[in-house]
């Protein structure tokens, strides 16, 4: 069953304690239930999926987390706030279970939220966050991509950096026809296993210019020379500032790291990937699996006949 990471679970203490979780994009690939509702609010399963984002934070032991966000996203602030009357209706019900439920998003960390104010690329977003972070190393989440709970790539990624310090990337090896998808790391082995040295990156390269089969994923332990580099890094693909030029710069001085990913991951910014993702975890939870792998298995057993489910038993 994939749960809420335990508030009470010790974690450990790190050199680095702030995360960045950018959250400031229009979500027009899920148009129109984004014209009202930030993207990061859709839900997976019963929970949005930036809450995922900050469970994973708090496991990893990042206690302070500021959301970048833009204009439209207040419901982002509200759903990591307490909601003193649902709160108060809950209590008055007896219902302890969605009680916790509704509380546990505002005591995962001490959360803070500055807005972006121009929709510039992910090198602006986390340039915004440099007054908060100051002169420290910190993470930076995406929203888009869940990391399965039961995994340790976070963690992993800030032992990393406390070896090697400068910045840390994690990698997954992807097809080599899904690389312009994503920014591209030339790398070269360490001593550690699954640790690589990033030699150079590139933002969605073609195939046939990429470096290597190693993208680029939503996470990130930057060190805090990132912010000199992000302001004088101009505009690049899309016109936008892009946190993969910065890191390049970075990486010729042989200050940036890997961490090669092979676990579980779940992309929320793809339509199909989203409901993907939706449907895996809902059939690891101890409540909902059981019930919902038996109708799947049903439902996919009538589309392979080719007899399709009747309406009664699609409700049922």
């Amino acid at each position: 069953m994939i749960v809420p990471h335990p508030t009470d679970t010790p974690v450990p203490t790190r050199t680095v304690r702030k995360a960045v979780v950018p959250a400031a994009g229009l979500g027009t690939r899920f148009l129109p239930a984004t014209k009202a509702t930030p993207k990061e609010m859709l839900p997976v399963v019963d929970k949005p999926a930036i809450q995922y984002v900050v469970e994973e934070a708090a496991a990893a032991g990042l206690d302070d987390v500021l959301m970048v966000t833009g204009r439209h996203k207040r419901a982002i602030e509200d759903h990591f706030d307490h909601a003193f009357e649902l709160e108060q209706a809950l209590v008055a019900k007896g219902d302890a279970v969605r009680l916790d439920a509704v509380r546990d998003p505002a005591r995962l960390a001490n959360i803070h939220h500055i807005r972006q104010g121009e929709p510039l690329g992910l090198g602006h977003a986390v340039l915004c966050a440099r007054r908060h972070v100051g002169d420290q190393p910190f993470a930076v989440l995406l929203g888009d991509d869940l990391i399965d709970p039961r995994e340790t790539l976070l963690s992993t990624m800030l032992d990393v950096r406390e070896r090697y310090a400068g910045s840390v990337v994690a990698l997954m090896e992807v097809p080599r026809e899904q690389i312009h998808l994503y920014g591209c790391a030339a790398v070269e082995p360490t001593e550690d296993e699954g640790v690589v040295r990033v030699t150079g990156l590139v933002e969605k390269p073609s195939p046939e210019k990429a470096p290597s089969a190693y993208a680029v994923i939503g996470r990130y332990v930057l060190d805090p020379a990132v912010f000199d580099v992000l302001d004088r890094t101009p505009p690049g693909r899309g016109g936008e500032i892009q946190l993969t030029d910065a890191l390049q710069d970075l990486a010729a001085d042989g200050t940036v790291h890997g961490v090669v990913f092979d676990g579980l991951r779940y992309d929320t910014g793809d339509k199909a990937d989203y409901l993907r993702t939706v449907v895996r975890l809902a059939c690891d939870r101890d409540d909902l699996g059981p019930e919902f792998i038996d109708w799947l298995k049903e439902f996919v057993a009538g589309l392979e006949s080719g007899e399709g489910l009747g309406r009664g038993r699609l409700a049922a």
